[in-house]
């Protein structure tokens, strides 16, 4: 009779966070509950006209500590963005503060007209 062990998937779970974008006029701000993701767990990447927020928790318990029951557990967070070319790409910010990251993406200014000189030849 052959013994089955059951293989642990040691990936955390996946979730795609709860998101607010809101337009207004310097630019686009966007706010993603992150709870439980720390500054040093949270990676923000921009390639090409997409945006990727990636945060991860880590639960770990201190010493004689052990958790009896885990509801929330370990996670990732994962939520892609498409940006567009009104946003100015050199100036976006982000602030993370209580578990919500709050993005800034501030529209590049707008090309004024002006008067081209002619010259007397």
């Amino acid at each position: 009779m052959s013994e089955i062990v059951k293989k642990e998937d040691r990936s955390p779970a996946r979730y795609r966070p709860a998101t607010d974008i809101l337009e207004r006029e310097d630019g686009f701000h966007i706010f993603i509950d992150l709870p439980g993701v720390s500054r040093e767990n949270l990676h923000i990447d921009l390639q090409d006209d997409e945006l990727t927020v990636r945060g991860r928790t880590i639960l770990t318990p201190g010493q004689n500590e052990r958790f009896s029951e885990m509801q929330f557990g370990e996670c990732e967070y994962v939520r892609s963005i498409s940006i567009t070319d009104i946003v100015d790409r050199d100036k976006i910010k982000a602030n993370l503060v209580g578990g919500v990251l709050e993005l800034h993406l501030p529209k590049v200014e707008k090309v004024l007209p002006r008067k081209i000189e002619i010259t007397a030849g």
